[in-house]
């Protein structure tokens, strides 16, 4: 199963490259140094937590203001360990710690394709492991390679770009019931709307916007077999 984790991420690991040079990029624009930089990159596996953070630290900002903001856009990282939860309950708990820190985007949404149904089995944490090794493998060489040839990628060409169109693509591909279209369409238009709160607070009501679409999915799905029942 470690091989198909592999496989199975390999295709997204273009987009992981660009997010991940853009990420390194900005890195070593902010000013914070080489040194500073390699050990954010490795303690913060989050690219958006990075981003949101670099602009709060080049100004000077409260360390209480930047964990806030790294917070704030970190939350959804709460919804993918209830996701997991199913899968890696079993596993002692310094395990599920160690697993947590290879906990991405893309890793999340391959385990979940890979097995749909939300319960423990064998070689699911050697497929998680092999997702993970991509996924982690390719995005600290692209943040590394982008800190030390950041002043080197103008703007202009757009890399990042090419990750986000990854990730999109991703997303796309788990759209399978009319509860996740409806829950994608109203997160993208939450996030749209509120695109100018500060601390990129729209990925946090994107979040709860699809939960909640997915909350009362699941209840209207309760209560139908009872009204037509009686």
């Amino acid at each position: 199963m470690f091989r198909a984790g592999v496989s199975d991420c390999a295709p997204m690991a273009f987009g992981i490259a660009a997010w991940g040079l853009v990420v390194g990029a900005a890195m070593a624009k902010s000013g914070m140094g080489i040194p500073l930089a390699i050990l954010m990159s490795v303690l913060v596996s989050a690219g958006t937590a990075q981003v949101a953070a670099l602009p709060l630290i080049a100004a000077g900002a409260p360390m209480a203001v930047v964990w806030a903001a790294v917070a704030c856009v970190s939350l959804r990282f709460l919804v993918f360990s209830w996701q997991y939860r199913p899968y890696f309950a079993h596993l002692p708990r310094h395990r599920r710690v160690l697993l947590s820190h290879f906990m991405q985007d893309t890793t999340s949404a391959m385990l979940l394709r890979r097995f749909p149904e939300p319960r423990g089995a064998r070689g699911q944490v050697d497929y998680f492991r092999g997702a993970a090794a991509i996924n982690c493998g390719v995005w600290q060489t692209a943040v590394m390679a982008g800190i030390f040839a950041g002043q080197a990628i103008p703007a202009r060409w757009g890399v990042g770009f090419a990750g986000t169109m990854a990730l999109l693509a991703l997303a796309c591909g788990q759209l399978r019931s009319r509860t996740s279209w409806a829950a994608a369409l109203v997160a993208a238009c939450a996030a749209v709307a509120t695109h100018a709160l500060p601390l990129r607070l729209h990925v946090v009501v994107a979040v709860a916007a699809a939960l909640a679409v997915a909350a009362v999915a699941r209840v209207c799905g309760r209560h139908a077999p009872e009204a037509a029942a009686s």
